[in-house]
């Protein structure tokens, strides 16, 4: 049952755990806000996926295209973007292009009002007379809530989508990554029943806290966590999972994880987090590097990902073999994406009947 958010106090709902958040993140059996990946049940991401796909395919021919870019051609978007980011960016440009959508952007606050020291509430209260979508990318965790709470409770509630959040949210990273997993696995029973090694950062990627707690939904789903002690996962992290009785594993050894994955989630070190600059170079990380070597090791149906950017922890050797989809993993987000704002703005069913008679 969905409660409103004009319906608790922000200092309740800040208390909330993100599992227990998802019912003030629903209106009329749609998101009015993507906060946290746990707002997701197996249900959604499932619909999630197939959509997806639906896109995907209507967008190859010129017809289906101008069919979705008919669905929004009157909503507007704002992209507020005042962490550094390329391709959640694009992405989501691109997600809303195809779906006909306006957009606006602020990519540097140094350019907006904020400069003169209007404050980021305010300056999202202001777009909001604008813009009917927000989505907003800051380095600052929790902020995207603290908006949709401020939003929900004034005269025009346009629906925020976080687009990553501080150290401690990234949903839509967690949806294209279920994505990708979802058709990776398709012709093997899905991901129920699969083993997914993490390597490198975990302390500081928002992107594997956000798919540790998605593959949650999933049956028999393993979880193997593989860095450096200074880099390994967090102990809430690990809590939830116990919580949810999945089966997980604690490593620094990553080359004895390889041969059991059926999907390996490579990660870069997360140095703009150091306290003190230079701080991670300390870190002996080269034993966690995706080489060609490793390739003989892996089984012949798993899948190398990556959330992106990446340095040297996947050699650019390994980019041709076809267990490496990182590049697919990235064209997922566009489409899961224009899925995702397809189902807030409620134009997913006008998709679904489209496809069933064109495709």
């Amino acid at each position: 049952m969905s409660r409103r958010l004009s319906e608790i106090s922000w200092d309740e709902f800040n208390k909330i755990a993100p599992a227990d958040k998802a019912p003030y993140l629903v209106e009329n059996e749609r998101p009015a806000h993507v906060l946290t990946a746990q707002q997701f049940n197996r249900e959604q991401l499932d619909m999630l996926g197939a959509l997806a796909t639906q896109v995907r395919f209507i967008a190859k021919t010129k017809t289906g295209m101008k069919f979705l870019r008919d669905l929004l051609s009157h909503k507007r978007a704002m992209l507020y973007f005042s962490q550094p980011s390329t391709r959640t960016f694009l992405s989501f440009c691109s997600a809303c292009e195809i779906l006909g959508m306006s957009i606006g952007e602020v990519r540097d606050t140094a350019t907006s009002s904020e400069f003169k020291g209007e404050s980021r509430e305010d300056s999202v209260r202001t777009f909001s007379s604008y813009f009917d979508l927000i989505i907003m990318r800051s380095e600052i965790g929790g902020l995207a809530e603290r908006m949709a709470w401020v939003l929900s409770n004034t005269d025009r509630p346009v629906p925020i989508i976080n687009a990553g959040s501080g150290k401690d949210q990234h949903p839509t990273q967690a949806l294209l990554d279920i994505y990708t997993l979802q058709r990776s696995f398709e012709q093997r029973g899905g991901i129920d029943g699969k083993k997914i090694v993490f390597v490198g950062d975990l302390a500081r990627g928002r992107t594997v806290r956000s798919l540790a707690s998605l593959l949650t939904r999933y049956n028999d789903v393993e979880q193997c966590f593989v860095a450096p002690k200074q880099l390994q996962i967090g102990e809430d992290v690990l809590a939830m999972l116990k919580a949810a009785g999945v089966k997980y594993e604690v490593s620094e050894d990553f080359e004895s994880s390889i041969p059991s994955a059926d999907a390996i989630y490579m990660t870069r070190v997360q140095d703009e987090w150091d306290v003190k600059k230079g701080d991670s170079t300390k870190i002996d990380t080269s034993k966690y590097c995706f080489t060609v070597g490793h390739l003989v090791l892996l089984k012949k149906d798993a899948v190398i990902m990556h959330p992106f950017p990446r340095r040297n922890e996947i050699s650019h050797d390994v980019d041709d073999d076809p267990r490496a989809v990182y590049w697919r993993q990235m064209r997922n987000g566009m489409w899961i994406r224009a899925a995702l704002i397809a189902t807030i703005f409620a134009s997913d069913d006008k998709i679904r009947h489209y496809s069933r008679k064109n495709i």
